[in-house]
């Protein structure tokens, strides 16, 4: 009999088929040869089941009926793909030997656990644990294939970690949601990155600017000019500062202090993957789905990249061979001129900065491949370049300054001067020259009363401490303090990895100094996941919270659950999860522990008054966009949703076979009927699963009767008069965004 090897995703399957079989026949969904038949899993095909799979009176949502703890928690196919799960189980009645070939992770580990268990696999199970997918990497996988038994301790982890996070969300966003009469998702990383954003946002609101004047004043002694800033306490009144420059102005000083110090500046760590998403933001606006999306294309799809999903930002002893194949595969092409000028004994087992084998856990950094890129999108490219270019500049030498440090007093007035002097670029030549200008340009961040000159030049800078220098001009500048910044994905993503670092208890510092919010590839997806649910919106690069997230973090916190809006919690769930995956603490124990919690959130809901009709925003019981998405990312079951809505829309005694019917479902092979309920417009076929419903208040409106005909035969209301916050008004219509939702939006018009 042949060996089955499952893949995550069609590509890699292939890719491993191309190896291992390459005269395999290609049947579609699986290829078969002589040894071996390969097939894929399309990422997840099993998830947990939704609640009334356990019991019919969870299709409505009540917060009586809570908690929902299953003795055994159930699992289903996903729908889209239950086709190629039961090919797959076809396949492995074939066969007498498995390989586990999905993505060398936890969640890679959890899609395979879960077909497994589904389709009562009993095949003896081998594991393919790989970085990447070049030719040289799969053969040698297979050479060293892993035994099951190796990795139960990380499905371990895995089960645990889709298990609480079901009971945490299921529970806390049904509890929530039906407590305040408006669809609140909860999760427990989604709601501790919520409340970052929440709490910068309270800052920046709370904040009150403060004038204060600085005093800069111009130093020549022959050639040579320098800028220096005043020393003292803040001021605050213009003329003290106006009578400074005037004192200085035109007069001659002296130098009191001057030193000069050499250092040097070394590479930046190697791409982990939450990194690579910061630098994409920051560079090219990329969001962290955006990079995660194009990483997973350039390692899947052109195998020029190692395993993106990484934490890790060094490699081990065995991937120092791999980094000079690649520095010699890129030394033809675009990179050839960086390649000459590297020094490849730069990069060496001893090179802690590089190859650190303590700090490499699942995956080391990425890196590039062996294999050379064909045609890239722009995206693409962009992303490949920047793994390249870090990639190369560990084969370079650290770049070099002198520091300049300058004391100079006119008058009794002190001055105080940095100039950074560049000596040699070092790696900082496989910087692209737009970078390498904005280097000099930038300056280091400090507070404004901290303010200095700190300028980099490639100019010799000399002065002689022991002759006079003139000040030439001398001059106040009005500043005022500035609140701290709105988040953008790059910030936010760094305040998630480090989240819990600032703590002021020393031990629960410790406790977190290993882990932040969530992981390097839940990271992106819960960032997402924010937008979808109405709790924040992008305004360029910021990203700014709604009123509805405002209102979901502090009916939380007034719950007396402040845990759920806390770092502490999913940092140690996080730590506990490693710790199980090592085979360092038990499932049951940590299992144990998530129930209780979710049991003394239901109660503390419970006791919290309901929350105002209004308290949510204007838009925030009409808009359902991704409201699908907020129940399953939370763990809460998108038929609850579906019949909390029909119990909002229904009034009491009527069914919908007696209700006026107001038009056809625009839901694309319904068939239902659009009937009006207490609180909207909704679809007769609720029941069968139709969620399309339009709320009857919106924007400020009340849609009527003839304001939703418009919209279900027009896709539009008439014109409307709509106050913006300024007071003043604007023509602009309702338009019926989501035919498939009833999800709403304005449009204005001129």
């Amino acid at each position: 009999m042949k060996t089955l090897i499952i893949a995550e995703k069609p590509d890699m399957g292939r890719t491993i088929a191309a190896v291992m079989e390459p005269r395999a026949k290609n049947n579609r969904t699986y290829l078969e040869g002589e040894k071996y038949i390969v097939t894929w899993a399309i990422g997840h095909l099993l998830g947990l089941a939704e609640p009334d799979a356990y019991d019919a009176k969870y299709k409505r949502w009540n917060i009586k009926d809570l908690p929902i703890i299953p003795e055994q928690f159930k699992i289903v196919p996903n729908p889209k793909t239950k086709d190629q799960l039961k090919i797959i189980g076809e396949l492995a009645k074939r066969c007498n030997a498995i390989v586990n070939a999905c993505d060398a992770g936890r969640e890679g580990q959890y899609i395979f656990a879960l077909i497994q268990q589904q389709l009562k696999l009993r095949q003896p199970v081998k594991r393919l644990w790989i970085s990447d997918l070049t030719a040289e990497s799969i053969a040698a996988g297979f050479e060293r294939l892993r035994d099951a038994s190796e990795f139960e301790f990380l499905t371990q982890a895995a089960r645990a970690r889709s298990e609480a996070d079901w009971l945490i969300g299921m529970n806390a966003s049904r509890a929530f949601t039906t407590r305040h009469n408006a669809l609140l998702s909860v999760g427990r990383v989604q709601t501790p990155v919520l409340a970052l954003i929440h709490d910068r946002e309270k800052e920046i609101e709370a904040f009150q600017s403060q004038t204060f004047y600085d005093v800069w004043a111009e130093f020549k002694q022959d050639q040579i000019k320098y800028k220096g800033a005043w020393q003292g306490d803040r001021l605050t009144k213009p003329e003290e500062a106006e009578a400074i420059a005037a004192a200085v102005r035109g007069k001659t000083g002296k130098i009191t202090k001057y030193d000069v110090k050499q250092t040097k500046e070394y590479p930046f760590k190697l791409y982990d993957l939450t990194l690579l998403q910061r630098e994409a933001n920051a560079k090219y606006s990329y969001s962290a789905k955006k990079t995660l999306d194009v990483a997973q294309a350039l390692y899947e799809r052109h195998k020029v990249i190692s395993y993106p999903r990484t934490n890790s930002n060094y490699v081990t002893e065995q991937n120092i061979d791999g980094m000079h194949k690649a520095l010699r595969m890129l030394g033809t092409g675009p990179y050839a001129d960086l390649v000459q000028q590297a020094n490849p004994n730069l990069v060496h087992k001893q090179n802690k900065a590089v190859c650190n084998p303590s700090r490499v856990e699942d995956h080391h950094a990425i890196l590039p491949t062996l294999k050379r890129p064909g045609t890239l999108s722009k995206e693409e490219q962009n992303v490949y370049d920047l793994i390249i270019r870090r990639f190369l500049s560990h084969f370079f030498p650290p770049a070099e300054y002198k520091m300049h440090t300058v004391m100079t007093q006119v008058d009794k007035h002190l001055f105080k001067t940095s100039i950074k002097e560049l000596l040699s670029l070092g790696w900082k030549v496989v910087l692209s020259k737009a970078d390498q200008d904005k280097g000099k340009k930038s300056k280091a961040p400090k507070k404004e009363e901290e303010e200095e000159t700190d300028e980099w030049t490639d100019k010799k800078f000399e002065i002689e401490a022991g002759r006079p220098v003139d000040c030439t001009r001398a001059e106040m500048k009005e500043k005022a303090t500035q609140p701290p910044k709105s988040y953008t994905e790059g910030t936010l993503l760094k305040a998630m990895e480090s989240a819990g670092k600032q703590m002021e208890n020393e031990e629960l510092r410790e406790v977190m100094k290993d882990a932040g919010l969530g992981t390097p590839a839940t990271r992106a997806a819960t960032i997402e996941r924010l937008k979808k649910v109405g709790y924040i919106e992008m305004k360029g690069k910021k990203i700014l919270i709604t009123d509805k997230g405002k209102m979901a973090i502090d009916l939380i916190r007034h719950a007396g659950v402040d845990l759920l809006a806390s770092p502490e919690m999913t940092g140690q769930w996080e730590r506990r999860l490693h710790q199980i995956s090592k085979g360092e603490a038990a499932q049951e124990k940590f299992m144990d522990n998530v129930k209780k919690f979710t049991l003394s959130i239901i109660d503390k809901v419970r006791q919290q008054p309901p929350a105002p009709a209004n308290a949510f925003g204007e838009e925030a019981r009409g808009k359902r966009s991704g409201s699908k998405v907020a129940a399953r990312s939370s763990g809460a079951s998108s038929s609850g949703v579906r019949a909390a809505r029909a119990s909002s829309a229904e009034p009491s005694g009527t069914s919908p076979g007696q209700r006026q019917t107001l038009g056809s479902c625009p839901r694309s092979n319904c068939g239902g009927s659009i009937i009006e309920g207490r609180k909207g417009y909704g679809c007769s076929h609720y029941k069968q699963g139709c969620g399309f419903v339009v709320w009857k208040e919106y924007a400020g409106k009340q849609i009527t009767e003839t304001m939703l005909k418009s919209l279900l035969a027009k896709g539009q209301t008439q014109l409307l008069s709509f106050k913006r916050k300024d007071g003043s008004t604007v023509k602009a219509r309702i338009v019926l965004n989501e035919p498939g939702t009833g999800q709403l939006s304005v449009r204005e018009e001129n």
